[in-house]
């Protein structure tokens, strides 16, 4: 009788423990212990101030890993240099996938740089989601199912500036200096479509290469062209290069920055705050080190979480708090795979995230994305910088509608 007890039981426990291996579903770079993620940055080269991405992202899952990982699963995030140079994102990505055999891309930076990969993913069928570039390209589920987009579209944030200009500034003269890439020219192509019947207001255009070791003599033209309006579509180096050249000059044009280049710490500090004074920008999320957000539950976290796991970080850099964003959005869609840890389902994930927000999101932004719409962010709201803060003003903007 006990040895058919015992038989019964082992059988039980067998038929159990089967159970819950095929519960379990995994692809390369995930296993019972481990989740493997890869991306590139900028460490190095020309757009290296976005470096911290990616140090913030790895101190994220430092953390997490520290209170117990993923669903128990330790995550291992391989954040490897591009110098902001698509051939070498291409062999850095190679190397992830196929040498490394990590689960998914993540957060990797720039729009030349995962223009470079994305169709050597899509062939591997390797996730390559939550891209830090807002160019439209990335919202493509037909040609490009295995890649999605985190950052807000940079077309749909210039049409704000764009339809603004129209309404509030009927007789502007437009003068717009940008980046000579995709980056730029969804900008460019977004404000014009905002402008509507007033884009032939721009008087003046000037483009330059991220290669370029200054804009100056760019900004010294577009003064030169009589425009009492400015927007400039930079990253943050060229940024804080446009607006501390424009105060030298002595110009007062009134100032769009796109948000890419808003950052207080990353590019109105360098540029000089009373260079910035007065600058026009739409933001997504709230504003660290603006005493209004002082006591807000999201930004006291955030700094909690910079103060123990990022110290050496500057918190009010906009390009940091990016990077947290990704990774906490990284964990939800991980969280939501559970025991699926598969690409395919990592996908699926990506693309039905429905009215998400984040700690640091503006109250009313949320993330929804759809298998016919993978864009997440629809929702702005504008704010002018006072030499101390960005004070926002008017409502929400919403993107989608007219």
């Amino acid at each position: 009788m006990r040895l058919k007890l015992l038989a019964s039981l082992l059988l039980v426990a067998a038929t159990s423990t089967a159970a819950l291996a095929a519960d379990k579903r995994y692809d390369v770079g995930a296993t019972d212990t481990e989740i493997k993620l890869g991306q590139t940055m900028p460490y190095s080269g020309p757009a290296s101030g976005y470096g911290v991405n990616g140090k913030v992202e790895a101190a994220y899952w430092r953390m997490i890993n520290a209170k117990g990982g993923i669903n128990g699963r330790k995550v291992t995030l391989l954040s490897m240099d591009d110098g902001y140079s698509p051939p070498k994102t291409l062999e850095q990505t190679r190397k992830l996938v196929e040498q490394d055999e990590v689960l998914a891309i993540v957060g990797s930076l720039g729009t030349p740089t995962n223009s470079a990969i994305q169709k050597y993913l899509r062939g591997k069928k390797v996730p390559h989601i939550f891209i830090t570039s807002g160019a439209s390209k990335w919202n493509d589920p037909k040609d490009f199912p295995w890649t999605s987009p985190f950052y807000p579209p940079y077309e749909e944030e210039a049409k704000i500036y764009g339809k603004y200009i129209a309404k509030e500034m009927p007789a502007a003269k437009i003068a717009v200096i940008y980046q000579n890439d995709d980056f730029g020219k969804d900008y460019l192509k977004g404000f014009k479509e905002g402008l509507g019947d007033k884009a032939s207001a721009i008087i003046k255009e000037a483009s330059y290469e991220v290669s370029d070791p200054t804009i100056d003599s760019q900004i010294v033209n577009l003064k030169a062209s009589g425009a009492d309006t400015l927007l400039t579509v930079a990253s943050p180096k060229f940024a804080a290069q446009s607006i501390r050249k424009v105060h030298a000059l002595g110009w007062t044009p009134a100032h769009f920055v796109v948000s890419v280049g808003a950052s207080i710490g990353g590019v109105l500090e360098p540029a000089g705050l009373e260079a910035s004074t007065g600058l026009i920008s739409a933001f997504t999320s709230k504003i660290v080190g603006d005493p209004a957000w002082d006591n807000d539950p999201g930004v006291k976290e955030f700094l909690a979480f910079m103060k123990e796991w990022y110290p050496d970080g500057n918190p009010i850099d906009g390009s940091v708090q990016v990077g947290y964003a990704v990774a906490q959005m990284t964990e939800v869609l991980l969280r939501n795979c559970g025991d699926d840890l598969t690409r395919e389902n990592l996908v699926k994930q990506a693309t039905s995230l429905s009215n998400v927000s984040l700690p640091l999101f503006l109250p009313g932004v949320t993330v929804t994305t759809t298998s016919t719409d993978y864009s997440a962010y629809h929702i702005f709201k504008m704010a002018k910088f006072d030499g101390k803060a960005w004070k926002f003003f008017g409502e929400n903007i919403s993107t989608t509608k007219k």
